[in-house]
This record gives structure tokens, sequence and C-alpha cells, in this order.
């Protein structure tokens, strides 16, 4: 007897019987097999893989016009989407998934699913299932496989529905709190380095420590490197992806991690920030930018305050035609050279950093195609140039102008005082020679003809990291054919930045868990605590995030839709990690805080140009 193995199902073959030489033809008509009835087979293999009978209902259809072959080689995996569980349960089993091949029935939904990539290995979730792109780690579960199982829930019994689903979630998020509570305490380990510095020193003093040899390096505090790297913001979320890597591996695998970062996690937005820092950093681009807003600041006899006016004002609306990341650089080099340089007070250098955070942040609503949480909706809610200008653009320029008038007059006092500051480094500066960076030497108009088409070539290809890489690469061999008109410029700052929102897009991704339902609960509270919600929100996630989850919730009101945005660039400016420019600023202008940039005094100093732009944009409609 031989068996035969059919997609599990076990078939008892016919017995083999020999041809010989003395057998009549009718004999051997009789003892050939009966032909194979492949409808019958299909119902016995369907029977032995699952005992549910909504999952035989929906097998039955999604093999007909399919060959034995394809249906055994599905049904070969054991956790199939007709096994009897439901996907949700699949999502607490953790284990691996084959979701319905492409053209065939959902069995929980009964919706044809149409995979983007029916030929490959199947993902771990389908497109079907996540609504945009094949996933292929096991984690974060789709956001819509929680929804029928939730119906009648209220939010609470949903965030504690979700843990109790996958433990993960909580775990994940804890991280995340961390990070953020890290970037608050930043500036504690700068002050303890900075202290631990000082005593080693003195050791080193006290032992009469001496170079013996040109070599020779001077001997460093463990401690104090340990808690300068612990002091600098932007290496904070790359650090706690240390801790996320293992509750990823405790709770799924190392292949999910892998998985996670190579194909659900998309680094485009870092590599872009750092490529376009780099670029709008360059000396043609920033001397170009810097005669640009002379004019505005001649107005005012090109004083302190008429440069810290005329950036904070036309500076910040740059972000909707060059992008957020290239406005913010040009107006921080331009804010220390300018500005900064000249010591202001403390409160000063905070006020000005708030107002910039914040202006760039609402500064980039005058187009739907450059800011980062515009760019997430406008596609899907149809908004075009014309909305965002009518609905966000001019309130945004009006509250910036509002903003930066009041603190104005906040500090017009410190601005008298740096009035002469200035005059007296004038006078010293015609004494001094320049330093080569300071030079006022006319730069050729093709150089900066070159240099502008590698800024838009940046800016078109955004999206395309292959292409604006490529463009990078030429531009760093121009400057080197050009070190005549060309300042040195640092790679350390941009890619510092980049591994800093790297960093957030890996935790942050994982956060939509409880992200989700809250924005679905701010629909039934009205526009104006859906916009502050929102804002709150984005200070403890960048705003794209924000934005992108929200135009996941179906059947969303305009007016919900408006606050949401609205709430998601309001808050742009609360803290670094709101939104994605800002740490570029931050790793421009830190330098001039001395121990470094305190995330609270940040936050309190944007609290009121953040309440201006939410009047603005809540009491205006």
């Amino acid at each position: 007897m031989v068996l035969t193995v059919l997609g599990g199902g076990v078939l008892p073959a016919q017995d083999s019987v020999p041809v010989h030489e003395a057998t009549t033809v009718s004999e051997v008509a009789t003892n050939t097999p009966a032909p194979v009835d492949e409808h019958a087979l299909k119902e016995q293999i369907i029977s032995s893989a699952t005992s549910s009978e909504k999952g035989k209902a929906m097998l039955e259809e999604a093999v007909k016009g399919k060959s034995l072959d394809f249906v055994q080689t599905y049904l070969k995996h054991e956790h199939n989407a007709y096994d009897g569980h439901t996907v949700l349960e699949h999502a607490c089993m953790k284990v691996p998934f084959s979701p319905p091949a492409d053209g065939q029935p959902c069995p929980d939904c009964g919706k044809v699913v149409y995979n983007r990539n029916p030929e490959g290995a199947f993902p771990a979730w389908s497109f079907h299932y996540t609504g945009s792109k094949e996933q292929y780690s096991r984690f974060p579960i789709p956001l819509s496989i929680y929804a029928t199982a939730e119906e009648g829930m209220s939010l609470w019994q949903k965030l504690v529905h979700r843990v109790q689903v996958d433990n993960f979630n909580l775990a994940a998020t804890i991280i995340f709190l961390l990070a953020i509570m890290h970037t608050f305490l930043a500036p504690k380990f700068q002050t303890l380095a900075h202290h631990l510095e000082k005593r080693h020193k003195q050791r080193l003093r006290d032992e009469k420590f001496m170079i013996l040899h040109p070599e020779q390096r001077i001997p460093v505090s463990f401690a104090s490197t340990l808690c300068h790297f612990l002091g600098e913001v932007e290496v904070v979320f790359g650090l706690w992806i240390v801790p996320f890597f293992f509750v990823c591996c405790h709770y799924y695998s190392m292949e999910d991690f892998l998985r996670y970062i190579d194909h659900d996690t998309s680094f485009t937005e870092p590599l872009f920030v750092a490529v376009v820092m780099v670029v709008a950093s360059s000396r043609p681009i920033y001397r170009l930018a810097e005669n640009t807003l002379k004019f505005s600041a001649s107005l005012g006899k090109g004083t302190p305050a008429a440069w810290w006016l005329s950036v904070l004002c036309i500076a910040p609306l740059l972000g909707s035609f060059i992008t957020e990341p290239a406005a913010m650089t040009l107006a921080a080099i331009l804010l220390g050279k300018k500005f900064y340089q000249l010591k202001p007070s403390s409160a000063l250098c905070y006020a000005t950093i708030a107002l910039l955070f914040v202006n760039v942040s609402v500064g980039g609503t005058l187009t739907h195609f450059a800011a980062p949480p515009i760019v997430m909706v406008a596609g899907k809610w149809d908004w075009d140039m014309l909305h965002m200008v009518t609905h966000f653009g001019w309130k945004a320029v009006v509250g910036i102008i509002i903003s930066n008038i009041i603190y104005f007059f906040i500090f017009a006092k410190e601005f008298k005082r740096l009035e002469e500051v200035q005059r007296i480094n004038s006078a010293f500066d015609g004494a001094v020679p320049t330093t080569w960076e300071d030079r006022q030497d006319i730069i050729p108009v093709w150089v900066y003809g070159v240099s502008i088409f590698f800024l838009v070539w940046t800016v078109m290809f955004a999206h395309h990291p292959a292409i604006f890489i490529g463009g990078f690469m030429f531009f760093l061999g121009f400057t080197m054919a050009t070190p005549q008109y060309q300042n040195a410029f640092s790679i350390k700052v941009p890619m510092l930045v980049a591994f800093f929102l790297a960093g957030l897009l890996i935790m942050g991704g994982v956060q939509g868990w409880w992200m989700q339902p809250v924005l679905q609960a701010l629909a039934e509270l009205g526009g104006t605590i859906t916009m502050g919600i929102a804002s709150i929100l984005t200070a403890f996630n960048d705003n794209a995030a924000v934005t992108f989850l929200a135009s996941t919730v179906p059947n969303l009101q305009e007016e919900i839709k408006y606050a949401i945005v609205a709430g998601a660039v309001t808050g742009g400016g609360l803290t670094v990690i709101a939104n994605a420019p800002n740490p570029a600023g931050q790793a421009i202008l830190g330098k001039y805080f001395k121990s470094g940039i305190s995330a609270l005094r940040l936050f309190l100093w944007a609290a009121l140009p953040t309440a201006i732009m939410f009047c603005m944009f809540n009491f205006i409609r």
C-alpha cells in the first residue's frame, strides 16, 4: 500500500499490480486505477486543514479554480488564515501566520485580499490588514485587527485590552517614555560631566602629572566621558534602542526586530535631514540666505534686533518651499552668527530658540508638499495649496508676527544692550583680521547656481534616498573642486541629528496602539479639546506621526481633521522631539547654552507662542 500526502491529508493509493505477459487486455483495464476525483481530494484537504465551519466555508471559496499543488503548498503552513483561529487570536498566539493568498477571501471579514507581493514570501501581515503596505515583522499588531473585538469599549477598556492582547505594547511604551524623560534630564548629565572633569583635572594636578612623550595623551575621566555622552540629546533615542532591542527579542524574536528595521521602518527622513543640513549650511547657500535677509534687516539698520526679527519672521516661512529642515538649518546658522555670538542673556537665548521651533513648525503650512505633518494627510484628505493657505497659512503668518513682536518688547532693554555689544565688536573686528570663514570675498554666480541646484535636487527627491544621496556625493565633489569659495563643514552634527531621528522613528513606530484610540476618542470631544490634546501628544512624539495616525482613522469630520493637524503643528515647538527639524536647530545652537539646552526651560518659553498659535488656529475659522 502506498500513501499519498496532500496538504496534510493522507490518502490511500491503489495497490500496484504488475502486468504479466499472460495478463489479458480486459484484466489490465480492470486493474488500472480510476481517475482521481480532484473535487473530492480538495474536500478531504479542507476537512483535514481546519475544524472551523467558517474556516471550511471560506477555504472552499478560496480554492475554487486553484490547482491541488497551490492548495497543498499553501496549507503546508501550520498556521494559515483558515486554521480555525481568528486573526486576533493569531496575534495573541504570536505564531508565524500565513495571510490569505492574493485574490482569496479573508476568513475574518470575507473581503477579497489583494497583496502587493503575491509572488514573494508571505509577510507577517499583508496589505489587507495593515491598510498601507506589507508588514514583515509580527510587531506591532496592525491596528485594524483590534477593531472587531473592541466594539462598544471605552478608551480605557481599549487600552487595557490591547495590553492584554500583547504585553509588548506596554513594554515598548515604557521604554519610549524613559527615553523622553532622558531628554529632560540631559542637562543634568552635562552638569555632572563638567563637575567630574574638573575634579579629575584637580587630581592630576595634585599628582603632578607630566607629559613625558609628544604622543602621550592626558588621561581622561571615564565617568565624566560617560556622563557627557548621556547628556548629548542627539544620542538619547539611539541609546534607548538597546533596551528596546531586548524587549523585542523577549516578546518576539531577533528575526522580527531585524525585519522591523530592514523592511517596516523607513529611514528616508533622517537621511534627508542629514543631507539637507550639509547642503544648506554650505557657504554659498548661507551667503545667499544672509544677503536675502540682509535687506529686511537693513530696514532696522542691521542691529541685533533687526536681524532677530528678520530671521524669525521670514526664515520659518521658507519651510513651506525648501522644506522645514533646510529652513531650520539656515535660520539657526544665521541666528548663531548674527545674534547668539553677542552672548544674550539666558532668558533671551531660550526665548529665541523656542520661537524658532514654534515658528518653523507652523511656517510649513503655506503649502501641501513640504512639511512632513502636512504631507502625511494632504493626499488622503485632498488638501491642495489653496486649502492650506486659506485654512492654515495666513493664520500661521499672523501668529508668527504677533509672537515675535511680543517677545521683542519683553526683551527691548536686552536688545539695546546687544546693540552696544555689536558696536564694540565691530570696532574691534576692524582692527583685527577676520577669520577665514567670515571672509567677504565675492562668490561667482555659477558657484551660487550649482549650489542652489544641489539644494533643489535634494528637496525635489526628498522621498527617494538613492537619488538625493547620489546627488550629495556629487555635491561633496563640487565642494572639493571649489575650496576657495567654500568653508569647512562637519558631518558630525548632521549624522547625530539623523541618529536622533532614526531612534525616534524606531520607537515611535510602535506607539500607534495607544495613539490611534486616543485620536478616535478626540472626535467625540469637539474641535477645541481635540486641538489641545493633539498639541500635547505632539510634544511627546513627532507631529508627523500624530497626523499619520489621524489619517488612518475612518470617517473623521472635517472639523476634527483640521483640529488634529492644527494641534500637531501648533505643538511642534514644545520639545525637541515634537518636530523633525528641531534636533537640527538644537545641534547648531546648543553650543551657545552653557549646560546644554534644558528641555523644561525650552517648554516654558515655547508655551506663550504655542498659546498664540493655538488661538489663531482655534478661534479664527
